[in-house]
This record gives structure tokens, C-alpha cells and sequence, in this order.
């Protein structure tokens, strides 16, 4: 099963629609998010997905309820951490911040965090899948990202959202080179 993973969109519009257009492009099978949508504006875009999506709520939602009530046209989302069967039985553990997670004894196959902007992917001492796909926004660090996974084989990859020349020109600005 092929499925696509992302986080920290941060009202970041466009990268949210790179993000969707990417998933479809991969024909993901599914879709996890690891948690910072912000507003609630932010749910039209997902209404482009061709997969069902399940979420978790971040540490920066301005309005819950708005988003709970947009999500249901595409999926689901809930408080962090809870533990999700995918259609091929492989068992996720989704939060935003990893520390969220201190005291879960849930039996999961892969850990889907965020929180930190920071893309990784690693094991933990039991051997399991740990994924936390970047920041859909590039907001923090201007290289946005996010996650595939394929489980039949439980290889995963970090994907750079391609940037349109003006967000080139925007970061080359911010990093103080001339354009």
C-alpha cells in the first residue's frame, strides 16, 4: 500500500496544493497528517485528494471544530496520539510532537510525528518505523517535504514539494543573495 505522509502545513496554501497534486500524482492509497493545518481554510485543498485522508490535530489549530467539521468530506481527525489500521493491517501511531507519544504501549508498526519541521526517518529500539515528513509549509526552513510509504516493503522516502520560480526568487531573498 502506497501512502502519502505530511505536517506543519501552516496555512501555507500552495505547498498544501503541491502536496495534493504529488500524492495524486504518486496514486497514493492513503493519506496520513501528522498534525498543524492552522485554519480552516485549509480544507478546500484536501477535497482535491483521491484517497481517503486521517489525521491528528497539532499544537497550533486555530479552530478545531471548523476543521473537524471540513475533514469529514475527506476523512477523519482526532487528538493525538491514536493509533490507526491502514486497509493492509500495517498499524500507525500518529501525533504531532513525539514527546505526545511518552507512555503509549499500543502495538503499531510505524510512528507518524511532526512538530519539529524537520524530516527523518529512523527506527526505534524496537525496530519500528519512525517518520516525521518535514514541513509541508517551508515556512521555518524554506525545504518543504513530505513523506511516502510503501509498506509491503516498509521503505519510505522524503519528497521535496516543487517550488514555483517566484517562491525560488522569495527564498534566494531570504537567504540574502541577489536576484
Amino acid at each position: 500500500m502506497r501512502i502519502g505522509i505530511f505536517a506543519d502545513v501552516h496555512d501555507h496554501l500552495d505547498n498544501l496544493r503541491r502536496a495534493v497534486d504529488l500524492f495524486n500524482e504518486e496514486q497514493v492509497e492513503l493519506v496520513l497528517f501528522a498534525g498543524d493545518l492552522v485554519s480552516t481554510f485549509t480544507v478546500p485543498p484536501l477535497r482535491k485528494l483521491n484517497c481517503p485522508f486521517v489525521g491528528c490535530f497539532g499544537d497550533n489549530e486555530g479552530n478545531k471544530v471548523g476543521l473537524l467539521g471540513g475533514i469529514k468530506i475527506v476523512g477523519t481527525l482526532g487528538e493525538p496520539p491514536f493509533c490507526y489500521r491502514a486497509a493492509d493491517g500495517t498499524r500507525f501511531l500518529l501525533t504531532h510532537a513525539l514527546a505526545w507519544t511518552k507512555g503509549c504501549e499500543g502495538d503499531f508498526d510505524v510512528l507518524v510525528y511532526a512538530h519539529t519541521h524537520k524530516p527523518r526517518i529512523s527506527h526505534d529500539e524496537q525496530g519500528r518505523l519512525c517518520i516525521n515528513p518535514g514541513e509541508t509549509s517551508g515556512w521555518t526552513y524554506r525545504n518543504p517535504t513530505v513523506a511516502l510509504l510503501e509498506t509491503s516493503t516498509m521503505e519510505a522516502t522524503i519528497e521535496p514539494l516543487h517550488v514555483a520560480a517566484e517562491d525560488e526568487c522569495l527564498k534566494r531573498r531570504h537567504e540574502g543573495t541577489k536576484v
